[in-house]
């Protein structure tokens, strides 16, 4: 996936004799017999588009399931590259902003692609419940002022009437940021509030027969294990939060799936996934190296 200085990415439209002709795609390509991922990358984009690739970083792995194979797509952000981009096999290419991409023609594969662009690598969860409503939003203003632009308010002892003042101060702060705001609450909540969308918890989804919130809004939602993944798959949900990856102190008892385990549900999800329990700042890199989308946090991104 090829993003320019404008953030503009980079889209190629199918020959409309080849499979799935007409729709439009990431540019990309096979991983030919003793290549390595970069080596791959770098001859497809250089093959198809003439261009010659300088610097490039993971986003996303997504397995996707065709009637007569099954695949694993490893993609990978190129910000850095030279030349000018055409069409060497005589696909039609266009530059677009991300905003046009959520309802562009593109092929259902690289619909997760789409969603993890739109998503930061950081997914902050709010600590304690606000004894001190001045003191948690000095703490929420903070920690938007470090880059945070992903929040989840989550205050389970409050009454609603008191989540709903939180969250309209909290839903304030963000906009002042540009920070979208998800509610660990009731999906009708965030219509009434106006935040920009839910997280749900494994009750929630147990329930769910249906994405519960429509397109214009985000939805997250908590998992565990490979069938809680492949509900929110099914569910048409953004994103899920998979925990716990390391030993945490809030749950001392649960066993931590280890980032090789990891690594092996998130490949099988088909939508971006978060890593969650013992994690801090500096492990942006592994966690994505293991196929997540970021981190997600209390202690490590809320702080003391």
């Amino acid at each position: 996936m090829l993003q320019n200085i404008a953030g503009e990415v980079l889209v190629s439209k199918r020959l409309e004799d080849a499979h799935q002709g007409g729709m439009w795609e990431f540019p990309g390509g096979k991983l030919e017999p003793g290549e390595s991922v970069s080596q791959a990358l770098k001859r497809e984009i250089n093959e198809e588009l003439g261009l010659i690739v300088k610097a490039h970083s993971p986003l996303i792995r997504i397995t996707h399931h065709y009637s007569n194979r099954i695949v694993l797509l490893d993609v990978h952000r190129v910000t850095q590259f030279t030349g000018h981009a055409e069409g060497r096999e005589g696909q039609l290419l266009k530059w677009l902003p991300l905003d046009q991409l959520i309802d562009y023609p593109l092929l259902p594969a690289d619909r997760p692609i789409v969603t993890a662009l739109n998503l930061p690598d950081c997914y902050m969860i709010t600590g304690a419940d606000p004894l001190d409503k001045r003191l948690f939003t000095s703490r929420l203003r903070r920690a938007l002022s470090k880059g945070v632009r992903l929040v989840q308010l989550r205050a389970k002892s409050l009454s609603q009437s008191e989540f709903c003042l939180l969250a309209e101060a909290a839903l304030k702060l963000c906009r002042e940021h540009d920070a979208r705001l998800l509610l660990n609450a009731a999906p009708a909540l965030v219509e009434c509030i106006g935040a920009d969308g839910v997280h749900l918890t494994g009750q929630w989804l147990s329930r769910l027969k249906e994405r519960p919130l429509g397109r214009n809004y985000l939805i997250g939602v908590s998992c565990h294990n490979a069938d809680d993944l492949a509900k929110a798959s099914e569910l048409e949900l953004d994103f899920a939060v998979l925990s716990p990856v390391l030993p945490t102190t809030s749950h001392p008892e649960a066993r931590p799936l280890g980032w090789q385990q990891f690594e092996i549900l998130s490949d099988a999800a088909r939508l971006p996934v978060f890593a969650l329990g013992g994690m801090q700042r500096d492990m942006f890199d592994k966690a994505q190296a293991h196929g997540a989308q970021g981190i997600a946090g209390i202690s490590g991104l809320w702080g003391e």
